[in-house]
This record gives C-alpha cells, sequence and structure tokens, in this order.
C-alpha cells in the first residue's frame, strides 16, 4: 500500500510515462499482475511499475462504486476508495442542492472528490477543502480528469480554519474512521459532529454526512434527517439544515422515492398473517416501520422487530414483500423436515431478533439440495417466542 500512499510516486503517475503506463493497464487481469510486472519493469523503472498496478487495482475496486467509465479515468488511494460517496447517492445529494437553488458549494473534508465531482457537474462551483496533501492532490488530479478543473478549486487546509461566508452552502463530510476501525461516537469524527453542526448552522444550506447507525437522540434539532438506501443498501445518513428542521425521511435510491415521517405511534402487534413486510434498512434506521405498517394495513410480528405483518397485499416500494406458508417454532428438525417435503433446493435465510447465523442454519436445515424450489426462512421473534416464518418473495 506504501507506493499508492507515496506523493511522489503519485505524481510520477501524472506524468506522461505513467500516463501511458496506466491506460496500458486499464484491463489488466490481477491473475497474471505478476508475469506483467516482470514484463513492464524491462520497459519502466520498478518503482512506476509498482505505483501503476497499485494504482490500477484501486481502479478496478472502484468501478463498483464509480462506474466502469469514470473508474478508469480517476485515481484512488486506498482510503479514498473506502471512503468515498458512490456516484448514484453523490448525484442524488448534488440535485437536491441544485434544487435548493444552491450555485456554490464548500465541501469540507473533501477526500478524493467525489461528492465535489457530482456537484460539479450539477453545474455547482466547489471548494474542495481536506487537510491531508496527497489527498488533495488525488482530488485535484481527478477534477482534472473528469473536464472539471473550472468548477473545483481544491485546498489543503484545516476545514476548521475556512471561511465559507462566500459560499451558498457547506457540506460536511467528517472523517468516521480511525486506526481502530469505525468510529460510532459522533465526537469522536474528524472533525467533531458537534463542530460540523456550528458550521452548518452559519450557512444558510448545508449537509452533513454521518453514520446511518446514528441515535436519533444525537440529532439537532434543527437538522432535516434523510436515511439513503441504493439498491436495498443503507449508504449512510445525512443531517440538512436551512429545508425542514425535525423532518425525519427514508430516500432510495435509485428513484429517488422519500418516505416522510408523519409521527405515527408504534403499530400494534398481531398475529402473523398472509404476507410478511420487510422495510428497507433506510426506512428502518429513520424510525419509519410505522409509515410503511399504515400503507400496507399491517401491523408487527412482535413489538421490538421490525417486520410488518398483513393478510392483503399492498405494493409498497418502502418494503420487500413475502408471502408466508408456514410457521413454526425454533425447531432444525422440523425446518429439515420441512424443506425435504416441499423439494426446497434454494434457501435464503434472513434473521431480526434471532442469535441463530443463517449460513449455521441452513448447513444444518438442509445439508443437500432436496430438489428445485426456492424458500425463505425468517428468524425472528412472534410476540416474544423464537419464530421460523417459511415463505417466498411476492412478485
Amino acid at each position: 500500500m506504501g507506493r499508492v500512499n507515496d506523493p511522489a510516486a503519485f505524481s510520477a503517475l501524472l506524468a506522461p510515462e505513467g500516463l501511458a503506463l496506466l491506460d496500458e493497464l486499464r484491463d489488466h487481469d490481477p491473475a497474471q499482475e505478476l508475469a506483467l510486472a516482470t514484463k513492464l519493469r524491462r520497459e519502466h523503472p520498478a518503482e512506476l511499475v509498482s505505483a501503476a498496478l497499485a494504482q490500477a487495482r484501486l481502479r478496478q475496486r472502484a468501478v463498483a462504486k464509480f462506474g466502469a467509465e469514470d473508474a478508469a479515468r480517476m485515481f484512488f488511494t486506498p482510503n479514498g476508495v473506502e471512503q468515498a460517496t458512490r456516484t448514484s447517492v453523490a448525484a442524488y445529494r448534488a440535485g437536491a442542492f441544485e434544487a435548493l437553488g444552491v450555485r456554490s458549494v464548500a465541501d469540507l473534508c473533501c477526500g478524493i472528490g467525489g461528492d465535489a465531482i457530482a456537484l460539479a457537474r450539477a453545474g455547482i462551483r466547489v471548494l474542495a477543502v481536506d487537510r491531508d496533501p496527497l489527498t488533495c492532490e488525488v482530488a485535484r488530479a481527478n477534477a482534472e480528469a473528469l473536464g472539471l478543473a473550472g468548477l473545483i478549486e481544491v485546498r489543503e487546509a484545516d476545514v476548521t480554519e475556512v471561511d465559507t461566508a462566500a459560499y451558498d452552502a457547506v457540506f460536511v463530510d467528517p472523517a468516521r474512521r480511525g486506526g481502530r476501525g469505525r468510529i460510532f461516537d459522533p465526537e469522536a469524527y474528524s472533525p467533531p459532529l458537534s463542530w460540523a453542526v456550528s458550521a452548518a448552522l452559519k450557512a444558510p444550506r448545508a449537509a452533513l454526512k454521518i453514520a446511518p447507525g446514528i441515535p436519533h437522540e444525537a440529532i439537532p434539532a434543527e437538522a432535516d434527517a434523510e436515511w439513503i438506501s441504493d439498491g436495498g443498501d443503507v449508504k449512510e445518513a445525512v443531517l440538512w439544515f436551512g429545508t425542514a428542521p425535525g423532518r425525519m425521511r427514508a430516500t432510495l435510491l435509485p428513484g429517488p422515492r422519500a418516505l416522510v415521517g408523519r409521527g405515527l405511534p408504534d403499530p400494534e402487534v398481531r398475529p402473523v398473517g398472509r404476507y410478511l413486510y420487510e422495510p428497507d434498512g433506510a426506512v428502518i434506521r429513520a424510525h419509519l416501520v410505522a409509515e410503511v405498517a399504515e400503507e400496507v394495513g399491517g401491523g408487527l410480528v412482535d413489538e421490538t422487530i421490525a417486520y410488518v405483518t398483513a393478510d392483503e397485499l399492498h405494493a409498497t416500494p418502502y418494503a420487500a414483500a413475502y408471502e408466508i406458508t408456514d410457521q413454526l417454532p425454533f425447531n432444525v428438525k422440523k425446518l429439515k423436515a420441512l424443506l425435504r417435503e416441499r423439494e426446497v433446493g434454494v434457501l435464503t435465510v434472513k434473521k431480526r431478533g434471532s442469535a441463530v447465523e443463517p449460513e449455521e442454519l441452513r448447513r444444518k436445515a438442509m445439508p443437500k439440495p432436496f430438489g428445485r424450489r426456492a424458500v425463505t426462512v425468517f428468524l425472528t421473534r412472534v410476540a416474544g417466542a423464537p419464530t421460523m416464518l417459511v415463505g417466498a418473495p411476492v412478485g
């Protein structure tokens, strides 16, 4: 990893020889990397070859977030790939800023520039700030590579010392990882959430990117809190300022589709009906399961579990629906017998409120395929009791 974090090695990649080498490695096969490296070192300096191969690997990893076309032109660091906002989410947020009439944004803790790129593509002028010299060089190179240098100014600075008064909005993406991994305490972010909130309150508009698991009691009263999922996976939470204080919402991408909280009381617990609804993770994080339950005319299977049950099928983008065929007390032998009887060959195990690991249950209950039918088993609690619900996705 040292060569991808070495400023001198990165500068060499931006020179004509380095850029030509990266083009040559665009579609390289990692399995053939050793032989390829040996060949390339006959024609180029060994350090440059090592740096180019490391960058080519990062580009391949970045395809999932940035798409093949952009990833092939951009530059990355290991932390940059890990922490950058994926393009679909960044583009959605840039569109939200644009809809608010924002024409300039101070992007604080910009990293390699994922959000700055999306903002610039929306026609918004960006001041991108980071305190790490190499990260700034990478962000600058990305703006140049994507033809956005005219809209993105990259500045190496401590974000707490940057004057943002000249900008329509502030966007802050604090570092949420340390030497020991993810940081869960918002005051341990870098910079701390309290500083980011104070910076947001000084701006006409602002958005703070935070971890989706943030406790609701840590959300300031002035904030409009949004949880975002993409393709069913929760990606982040955002605190907006200058919009709708106190609002709670879940946004699902692609779409976008937005479910806004209405302050509903918790749904009643009711017996398991014909259908089970599994709310999107963003809906659960936003505490909007009650809104989904009202939409489908259902209740909870247990007061502590975010599964909604109903007797009738109602289409909703905010939850996946399953038709339930069996309800069993937790018992591996009974489940195995049922799977054999139903000639099940594909078993999906989901859990909520159970300590059992899905892979362990799958191995014990179906050591080999019994047929071709596919079923889903939910390990959960129903009215407090460990329960297995068997069914299949609707549609």
